[in-house]
């Protein structure tokens, strides 16, 4: 599959066949991860794949929302009012944990940080949060390429979520997690959100605004 087949297929996906992902294919995806462009040249990504259901159940304090009218109203709290976006919070919000906690192969990406991701001292030090995003990318393409869809999840912005994965994870200070990626192969009744239809001639401004 050529670049443009896979980012054309890729598509965000919350119901899976239950179905191991290879251990090679895995790899394989990560090392696609490990070509994109970082600010350092480091590559200072790591990697946790988890795969054993129990140890899903310890790290994901996730919770489902599956309430009609509960979504409704957190939609309407964010004044989302956009029909696409709100059918796509309608397919996600009830699947939070199950997406995570069912699929083929849960990864946990972490890039290493120098000094504290939510206070910034200037836009460069988000340099490496930005690096990990063209890395989970590369991953999310590549696993297009196989045939392999998925899901990210960015962990609440409160302590609590953050304390419960440092427990559990045991991760070194200087590391965060972006998100969680949920890879598997797609049920064949998936759900799959309209994706919003956009012309580039309307997004394209030559010399200026």
């Amino acid at each position: 599959m050529d670049i443009y087949e896979a980012i054309e297929k890729r598509r965000t996906i919350r119901e899976f066949q239950n179905k191991p992902i290879p251990e090679d294919i895995i790899k394989k995806i990560l090392s696609a991860g490990l070509k994109a462009p970082t600010n350092n040249h480091l590559r200072e990504w790591e990697f946790v794949i988890v795969n054993d259901k129990q140890q899903r159940a310890n790290i994901l304090d996730v919770k489902d929302l599956t309430d009609y009218n509960e979504c409704e109203k957190f939609m309407n709290n964010y004044g989302m009012t956009d029909s696409d976006q709100r059918g796509m919070y309608h397919i996600a919000m009830p699947k939070q944990f199950s997406m995570l906690y069912n699929s083929g192969c849960l990864i946990l990406p972490f890039f290493r940080v120098k000094e504290p991701l939510l206070k910034p001292s200037c836009l460069s030090s988000l340099n490496d949060f930005a690096s990990i995003w063209c890395c989970i990318e590369n991953i999310l393409l590549a696993a297009a390429a196989e045939g392999i869809f998925g899901v990210t999840r960015i962990p609440l912005p409160h302590d609590k979520e953050w304390e419960h994965l440092k427990k559990t994870i045991n991760y070194p200070d200087d590391y965060v997690m972006p998100c969680y990626i949920a890879l598997a192969y797609p049920s064949e009744d998936a759900k799959i959100p309209v994706q919003k239809k956009i012309n580039i001639e309307d997004r394209i401004h030559i010399n200026k605004w």
